[in-house]
């Protein structure tokens, strides 16, 4: 359990209405990643990917590029304390 991670993350651009959170989580459940992704009602999107370091990082890493009919401007990334409390990747309204 020692490489677990929690990355706390707000994806800003033209996320919302593209398919953005779909994709999100089909990414991370090809990753073996949990947590959540949700709109905001900033237009921006939030998500919390928690797993190994390697695969949380990756997710960081397909959150800059995004979905197809996205425009990603930035990534917000913050680590925080890994809980394990998360059983599958969820899309959250």
């Amino acid at each position: 359990m020692g490489d677990q991670i929690r990355i706390h993350v707000i994806i800003h651009g033209r996320v919302q209405g593209v398919f953005f959170r779909a994709e999100t989580r089909k990414a991370a459940l090809q990753r073996n990643i949990s947590g959540w992704v949700k709109n905001r009602s900033d237009g921006a999107v939030e998500a919390v990917f928690e797993g190994r370091q390697e695969d949380a990082e990756s997710m960081v890493a397909w959150c800059r590029v995004g979905s197809p009919l996205s425009r990603v401007d930035s990534v917000e990334t913050t680590i925080e304390s890994y809980t394990g409390r998360f059983d599958s990747f969820d899309v959250t309204y």
